[in-house]
């Protein structure tokens, strides 16, 4: 996310791997279904965007009944050159991984404080 590397990231899922978005943003898709549509959205996302994310700062995780089911909190930091302003946007993941890779994840971001911050 720091490099905007749709390769690395997709790299960390399973080739059936499930991305969700249960509180998508208009225009930006609910989902990705496959480590190649993680790819290519995440290439096709980051290559439109003109943010530019400066840090990724972990506030908890938290472990399930499940081992490989993991709940992590964070908080984006990132600016827009553009306009020199910087935001923060809160995101909650619910990552399941087996043999050491994503096989779903369900990304809850707020999305209108990412709209807010393009404004």
């Amino acid at each position: 996310m720091l490099d905007k590397s749709p390769d690395a990231l997709a790299d960390l899922y399973t080739v059936d791997a499930v991305h969700e978005f249960p509180f998508s943003s208009p225009g930006f898709p609910s989902g990705f279904e496959g480590r190649e549509a993680v790819r290519a959205g995440y290439r096709s996302a980051w290559g439109a965007s003109p943010v530019q994310v400066e840090e990724v700062r972990r506030i908890a995780a938290y472990e399930t009944a499940d081992p490989g089911v993991l709940v992590a909190e964070h908080v984006v930091v990132g600016r827009l050159p553009a306009e020199a302003t910087t935001f923060t946007v809160p995101g909650l993941l619910i990552l399941h991984v087996r043999d050491g890779l994503i096989t779903r994840v369900r990304d809850y971001m707020d999305g209108l404080g990412v709209a807010r911050a393009r404004r």
